[in-house]
């Protein structure tokens, strides 16, 4: 068999034009969803996803602030300027691009954003009601693996979910909103022993551990599901955590790398922003 492939790209445009038309109501309210993106320094990598943020807000219709400063701004500095978008009325996501520079704290920058405009959902506040099931902005990128399982179609409740990963921005979170999806989830990672007798039970497989093709054919039982988080640079190609080409030949369905979670991460920053902007502004 080979897998179907889950399009990311398909699903994120889909999203998009359902918030755009979302957005265009919420204006004729007199509601205008506001996002400001603060970069810090000239990282290349950061320039080119701050670009597709900034152009998505555009599609849908967030009016977006590309705030810049240089890599020599103080933290403190750094600081006052997220404290006076925390005030700001016309504003309702913040987004302090990572990573910063060594001399400032992120996870104090991440912690001063107001938690009701953390559009990518990393605040203490936002992260404990996740864990509670409470009301909260979801991480962008385990929101958006959600989306494509469900709208992939994919059972979710009362399947065995296997998560490889344990960072705070995929591998915990996603852990958290499959077990709310009712599924059972195991957690492994790059030192779980005998990796392998853990992913070929598994009915989904998230691959978030940042190595690349470190899942292979005999690491997927057929017929599984396979979401792949991965994005690394190998032999001077893009290549995912899950060694594509012969995965597909196994699983049911799979993401490809790049075109898969990629495209999710940012539509889901639109819908939190979106949905931030309906929250404030009640």
């Amino acid at each position: 068999m080979t897998a179907t492939i889950i399009d990311g790209k398909t699903i994120a445009k889909e999203l998009r034009s359902e918030l755009k038309i979302e957005v265009a109501k919420l204006k004729e309210k007199g509601l205008i969803p506001g996002l400001a993106v603060v970069l810090v320094g000239n990282h290349p990598a950061s320039e080119s996803y701050v670009k597709g943020k900034i152009r998505a807000s555009e599609e849908v219709g967030i009016n977006s602030q590309l705030i810049r400063r240089e890599s020599s701004i103080s933290e403190r500095e750094l600081l006052e300027l997220i404290e006076t978008l925390n005030v700001d009325p016309a504003i309702h996501g913040i987004l302090v691009q990572l990573p910063l520079p060594d001399h400032i704290n992120p996870d104090k920058v991440i912690a001063t954003i107001s938690p009701a405009k953390d559009v990518d959902g990393f605040t203490p506040v936002n992260v404990g009601n996740m864990v509670i099931g409470q009301e909260a902005l979801l991480p962008c990128t385990p929101h958006g693996i959600m989306h494509l399982l469900q709208r992939s179609g994919v059972p979710i409740a009362g399947k065995h979910a296997v998560v490889v990963g344990r960072s705070n921005i995929v591998g915990k979170p996603i852990s958290l909103l499959l077990q709310r999806a009712d599924a059972t989830v195991t957690m492994c990672h790059s030192r779980t022993a005998d990796l392998a007798s853990h992913t070929k039970q598994a009915d989904i497989v998230i691959a978030a551990v940042g190595r690349p093709e470190m899942l292979t054919a005999e690491h997927v039982k057929p017929g599984a599901v396979v979401i792949d988080v991965g994005v690394n640079r190998h032999e001077g190609k893009l290549v995912g955590d899950v060694k594509f080409d012969e995965v597909k030949e196994i699983a049911s369905a799979i993401t490809p790398v790049p075109g898969g979670v990629g495209p999710m991460t940012i539509a889901m920053l639109m819908r939190n922003t979106v949905e931030a902007a309906k929250r404030i502004g009640k």
